[in-house]
């Protein structure tokens, strides 16, 4: 998400200037950039223009200090405005309730609510170790009940059953009463969607709201619908009381508009967004992190608690005793590497939140296309045991019929092979003395002109 604001903002921070103190005169041609990025990005007006006339008024006549230039300091003020238009702090669910707490999801047709109900359910119950019930009170559509059913499955979550034969409020009363005798302590209520913002569906979910009484109401927003996603938000927002909002689809959506926009909109904060399709791609939303990932600072924090949650602690102890006790690093691990990084939303995934990334150049984002990862997976799953613990033994006929197997080109298993013997240069220094240090060197000669990229050297992995 961002991708093109970023850029534009970006190109045009870098570009102010002016000596000791900030005027009118010499941030003139950077506000005028920064209004056209946000018009760009499908920001709504009125946001656009209370952004511009903030960072206007905190920037003109502020002195500059010795050890900061003037672009630092604007890009200072353009960061904090960012972080106050998209609500300032991470605003949690509140739960704290006579359980079961229960949540209400809204939100219209295919912006993707019945997933979202499934991915809030697995983020309580992994991170804030809650009993979770889920229920659907969509009468109109078998399949999502069904959808519901399969995910909560999935996840290992209770499902309460429910029929399009009986009234929404009907379910989801029987659900609080399930929940109560059988201590669950959060219960997360599926609403009907529709394809557009109706009188009758709106009388519908009122009902079902005061029925309820929900500790929270959430309503699910497709992001790549852009200012659409607010003002849509701001309609079911005048007819329900919402807590929050959960920003659908952000993978996908390179604009950023409704992310800036919905909190000025609604008044209401976004809690969640999704980061897509998977299960586990639900991230508590933080303003000021998603602040410092569009002006290309990257969100390092958001990188170690994923790490934190997603690698296996186990594997990586195991591995790093393996390399230190000279056994060497086997084609096996690094396919488990290879995995772990896809759990962490694949390469791209986690470069988007290291600093300076956003400055890397287009070859160097496609050789690290996240197909690619799958493609070196696929060529070792193609290989035997005895290879992938003795990769010198993969000669011509080996090589045919591993690329035959990972439906590959010889030269693909060729680029493998290589980066795979540097990856193990890297680990044997990083298990002698002064490791991390002369892994460190050795990466930076691995990369291209540019900065991280393409770690096979002479162009990269699977180069085209």
């Amino acid at each position: 998400m961002f991708e093109n604001l970023s850029d534009r903002l970006g190109k045009t921070l870098k570009n102010i200037s002016g000596r000791g103190r900030l005027t009118e005169e010499n941030i003139k041609d950077t506000l005028r950039e920064v209004r056209m990025a946000l018009l760009e990005a499908d920001v709504a007006l009125p946001v656009i223009r209370e952004f511009v006339g903030k960072v206007k008024e905190q920037a003109v006549g502020t002195d500059v200090s010795k050890s900061l230039t003037p672009g630092q300091v604007f890009v200072k003020i353009v960061q904090k405005e960012l972080e106050v238009a998209m609500g300032g702090i991470n605003e949690s669910l509140d739960l704290k309730a006579a359980p079961p707490a229960v949540v209400m999801m809204a939100g219209l047709q295919g912006a993707g609510k019945t997933t979202s109900v499934a991915k809030l359910a697995k983020f309580l119950t992994e991170r804030e170790k809650k009993k979770v019930l889920v229920v659907s009170a969509d009468v109109y559509r078998p399949a999502a009940i069904k959808q519901l059913e399969t995910l909560a499955t999935e996840i290992n979550v209770g499902f309460f059953p429910s029929d399009i034969k009986q009234n929404p409020i009907d379910i989801a009363n029987a659900a609080i009463d399930h929940a109560k005798k059988n201590f669950f302590d959060v219960l997360i209520v599926d609403t009907a969607g529709r394809l557009h913002v109706d009188e009758s569906m709106m009388d519908e979910i009122k009902a079902l709201h005061a029925a309820i009484t929900p500790v929270e109401t959430l309503f699910t927003v497709d992001a790549m619908t852009g200012q659409d996603a607010a003002n849509t938000a701001k309609a079911f927002n005048d007819a329900l009381p919402l807590t929050g909002v959960i920003l659908t689809k952000t993978d996908g959506d390179a604009r950023g508009g409704a992310a800036l926009s919905i909190r000025h909109i609604t008044g209401k904060p976004i809690k969640f967004m999704g980061v897509g399709e998977k299960i586990e791609a639900l991230e508590p939303f933080h303003p000021d992190r998603i602040a410092s990932r569009i002006l290309g600072m990257g969100d390092v924090l958001s990188l170690i608690e994923e790490v934190e949650q997603k690698v296996d602690r186990k594997k990586a102890e195991k591995l790093a005793k393996k390399v230190k006790s000279g056994k060497g690093f086997s084609l096996e691990d690094f396919r488990d590497q290879l995995v772990q990084m896809k759990s962490m939303g694949g390469m791209m995934g986690m470069m988007d939140k290291l600093p300076g990334m956003g400055n890397m150049s287009d070859k160097i984002k496609d050789q690290m296309d996240d197909k690619l990862t799958i493609r070196m997976e696929a060529i070792i799953n193609s290989m035997t045991p005895a290879e992938r613990e003795r990769p010198d033994i993969i000669k011509g006929s080996r090589k045919r019929r591993i690329a035959a197997g990972s439906g590959t080109q010889i030269q693909d298993v060729n680029k493998l092979l290589k980066q795979f013997t540097q990856m193990q240069k890297m680990m044997k220094k990083m298990s002698g003395k002064g490791g991390m240090k002369k892994m460190m060197r050795s990466m930076q000669g691995m990369m291209p002109p540019g900065g991280m990229g393409g770690m096979g050297g002479g162009g990269g992995m699977f180069g085209r």
